[in-house]
């Protein structure tokens, strides 16, 4: 055992400063409030309603990327995209200034419900990267196994930080301890 004594008191020294993690989180979610605005909510909006530039970018993204999914959304993914707009867009101000702020238990409950939301979303949408026919897509999806990676590494991280997140919720003990009440 040397490796698991020095494993063990690797993860202990994380576990016990997670201000690195919640300015990761906080990053995250703020950076969401804008992706999700100008890139992700396109498809459910009217067109016009974005500036061209905005348009062209998603093109850019989706014909670079072969991301068919964001040009024309399958029903369940148009489905997640309700969701992002509806339910996960109202969290993204709230999770960020809690995460910018710190050490808010607060934040527990709600990025739990977040964490495992987003993670069995991203689950499927993952999935259907790795095993879908994009043959018979209206717009270029991927072909090869390089090509569905690629598309993989851009949603990838939108499984990653909130399983990180999901995990500190769980497992960090400053976020499992009760608050302290104040006496009046």
């Amino acid at each position: 055992g040397g490796v698991g004594v020095a494993g063990r008191a690797a993860w202990r020294a994380a576990m016990a400063a997670p201000r690195w993690r919640e300015r990761l989180f906080a990053l995250y979610f703020l950076s969401h409030i804008l992706i999700t605005l100008l890139i992700d909510l396109q498809p459910l909006l009217p067109d016009g309603i974005h500036p061209p530039a905005l348009r062209e970018l998603l093109q850019w993204y989706a014909s670079s990327f072969r991301d068919p999914m964001m040009l024309q959304p399958p029903a369940w993914f148009k489905a997640f995209m309700y969701c992002e707009a509806f339910l996960q867009l109202p969290f993204f101000p709230v999770a960020a200034y809690a995460f910018f702020k710190g050490r808010c238990r607060w934040i527990r409950t709600p990025a739990i419900i977040y964490s495992t939301h987003v993670a069995t979303t991203l689950f499927a949408i993952l999935a259907h990267i790795l095993f879908h026919d994009f043959s018979g897509s209206q717009h270029l999806g991927p072909e090869t196994q390089h090509q569905r990676l690629v598309l993989l590494s851009v949603y990838a991280p939108y499984l990653l930080i909130p399983l990180l997140l999901l995990l500190t919720m769980l497992l960090h003990p400053h976020y499992n301890q009760p608050e302290k009440r104040k006496r009046k």
